[in-house]
């Protein structure tokens, strides 16, 4: 794997948020979820996020996420991503997302 240096990794914006809306994405390719999700003082972005294996749209709603914001806008189907959320791939290839331990501010910058 190549090496980065701090100035790269400094050029990516990642930040913590809540997500307020979660829905099925039946126009996905992959089964996904649009989610839209509280930045606090940065406003509020959607993204598509496949990690329906592991989580309901009902439980996604008030879980605090990780997301990279400063990556352009993803057209996916009828649907503009704005936001990554980060996650793990399990040993069973699923998305287990990556969320602080305990609950913060939304919109803090991850470094």
């Amino acid at each position: 794997m190549n090496s980065i240096t701090w100035e790269d990794f400094e050029k990516i914006d990642i930040r913590t948020g809540t997500i307020i809306h979660a829905e099925s994405f039946p126009k996905a390719k992959k089964p996904a979820y649009q989610l839209t999700i509280d930045f606090g003082p940065l406003g509020t972005r959607q993204s598509s996020a496949q990690i329906t294996q592991l989580y309901t749209i009902d439980e996604l709603k008030g879980q605090q996420v990780i997301a990279v914001l400063n990556f352009p806008p993803k057209q996916i189907a009828n649907f503009t991503s704005e936001c990554l959320v980060l996650g793990i791939y399990n040993e069973n290839n699923e998305v287990v997302l990556l969320q602080p331990h305990c609950k913060v501010s939304n919109g803090l910058k991850i470094g």
